[in-house]
């Protein structure tokens, strides 16, 4: 009885889990969507004007990013990332910065302080080309913008090299006014808080997956918020003001990522931000550095870096500390990072990202196939002992004290641990959600080709072959029980669960499926061996 309340326990918190993700996805009622319908009436006319403010745009073109750059401010106000796909099958490139009718994601840059130019006003910078194209044989493309004020020059220089998603950004600031000028920089994201007032992006929300801002201080290797708690913070008038020599703010979405590194010169001190707009519809995480005197006829170089991409780890580890953290594991990325790892490793040798899942989950079975055998051998050795469980229910009934107490002893005579079938399940639990959180984060599952009709890992199975198989083999294991259900209520739900978790699966991402799918078959497979071995041993522990 006791096995089954342990059994029911964990397919209930497994049950919940999968309706809480589902219920994230599709959250959004009827009444939301009839206000939402009336706020976009209402602010169509303002976007549009507010689109007309980007002023001209410079674009820079590499094998890997496409950007354009409004001449007010110098900021990226669109990115497509050219090696990434909108979706399978079509040449589209991936959207990730942009600003449209309703749904605005930009990243931003300038100089402030006493005398910087982005102080009350954002400037506008000249430019000799409109369209920067990296050619063949080049390494690396530079667009140039230009700009002056009260004496002071200032050159802003974008530069993308070839293969990579990083972005530097470079001010060069000239002092010919004759006095000393002081200004420091800074580097923001900016993002509409409601993802579903965009209607034609790459944004995509999938169950479970975090959406908000991140960054990285000489406190906190990775502290999260969501794009509600920024604009709350700048509301209650308590936004961040983080202090750090190094350091990085990003804003994150499922697969993808775009943020800002803090100025890595030695002695720079940099502080993170956040704002919001002001009536809370657009959220901002930035970092600036701490201001700089230029002293008369004397030049200063302001620099910084951006990340406009998927969420590449090895590369993004390599950009700046912590930045690859990014790739949201949850709480246990401690074990899902490792897991990552050796998916990688072994997708080196086979090429195919499919049956690296598959390799993967037979070496995560395997090694836990001791405490299984261990789980199993508890519960047989449990069941033998319930005739003389019985026995002592009927002679100390009531006495539950005295029962206790010739309980224990009968577990210390006959070397048996009643916790012996649930503790081996409870080490597994982690192993297996870290090991759903590495797929389900992986970039390199998006659009990875399996084999037959799945093509694209990322999605769902689109004939729901793999999630029927799912829950036909869940069946089989709960046939397989050692633990009899007779309890008519825990009957029904053990019949149901099958039928519930093959609808759940058939909206999840082919390559999760696939891992539960042959995890299932494992577990069969080492139910058939495991009851072999005990029933040699006499120890029957299957269903009669």
């Amino acid at each position: 009885m006791e096995q089954q309340r342990n059994i029911l326990f964990i397919l209930f918190l497994s049950l919940t889990l999968f309706i809480y993700w589902a219920y994230e996805r599709d959250k959004i009622t009827m009444e939301q969507q009839a206000q939402l319908h009336a706020e976009r009436l209402e602010q169509m006319a303002a976007a549009e004007s507010s689109q007309s403010s980007t002023g001209k745009l410079i674009k820079i073109t590499s094998d890997t990013l496409e950007l354009s750059i409004s001449s007010i401010g110098g900021d990226v106000v669109d990115a497509k990332l050219l090696k990434v796909k909108q979706e399978q099958g079509k040449d589209d490139p991936f959207h990730l910065l942009m600003i449209e009718p309703l749904f605005t994601y930009q990243s931003q840059s300038g100089l402030i302080g006493a005398n910087g130019p982005d102080s009350k006003a954002r400037p506008t910078y000249t430019f000799n080309n409109d369209n920067v194209v990296m050619q063949e044989g080049e390494d690396s493309v530079s667009a140039v913008l230009k700009f002056t004020q009260n004496g002071v020059d200032y050159t802003k220089t974008y530069t993308l090299k070839r293969g990579s998603y990083v972005v530097d950004v470079k001010y060069d600031v000239v002092n010919n006014s004759g006095k000393n000028v002081s200004m420091a920089f800074y580097g923001q994201l900016k993002q509409t808080v409601d993802a579903t007032m965009q209607s034609n992006s790459g944004l995509f929300m999938v169950a479970g997956a975090y959406r908000g801002t991140a960054y990285s201080s000489d406190e906190t290797r990775y502290e999260k918020h969501t794009l509600e708690d920024l604009a709350d913070l700048s509301k209650e008038r308590t936004p961040l003001n983080v202090k750090t020599s190094a350091g990085w703010v990003a804003m994150i979405q499922h697969y993808f990522v775009s943020a800002w590194i803090g100025d890595t010169t030695e002695g720079v001190k940099n502080v993170i931000f956040s704002n919001a707009s002001k009536d809370g519809s657009e959220a901002i995480i930035g970092i600036r550095s701490e201001a700089t005197t230029i002293a008369p006829s004397q030049s200063h170089e302001f620099k910084s870096s951006m990340w406009i991409g998927p969420k590449s780890q090895d590369e993004m580890e390599k950009v700046a500390p912590n930045l690859d953290l990014t790739v949201d594991y949850g709480w246990l990325w401690f074990i899902s990072i490792p897991l990552f790892k050796i998916l990688e490793f072994i997708h080196g040798f086979i090429g195919n990202w499919g049956f690296a899942i598959i390799v993967l989950t037979l070496i995560v079975r395997g090694a836990l196939f001791p405490l299984t055998k261990a789980q199993y051998t508890s519960m047989a050795k449990m069941r033998l002992l319930a005739p003389k469980m019985q026995e002592l229910r009927d002679r100390y009934g009531d006495d539950r004290q005295k029962l206790g107490q010739e309980t224990m002893r009968l577990y210390k005579t006959e070397k048996v641990n009643p916790l012996g079938g649930c503790f081996p399940l409870l080490i597994q639990m982690p192993i297996f959600i870290a090991l759903y959180w590495t797929l389900m984060e992986s970039t390199e599952l998006r659009h990875a080709p399996f084999m037959l009709w799945i093509t694209d890992l990322s999605v769902h199975d689109p004939y729901f072959v793999t999630p029927i198989l799912y829950g036909i083999s869940m069946y089989f294991i709960q046939k397989m029980s050692p633990t009899p259900v007779t309890d008519p209520i825990q009957r029904k739900v053990f019949m149901a669960m099958p039928f519930i978790f093959t609808f759940m699966f058939c909206t999840f991402p082919a390559g999760l499926t696939i891992y539960w799918l042959i995890s299932n078959l494992f577990t069969i497979f080492q139910q058939v061996i495991i009851y072999r071995s005990l029933e040699k041993r006499g120890l029957h522990v299957k269903n009669q």
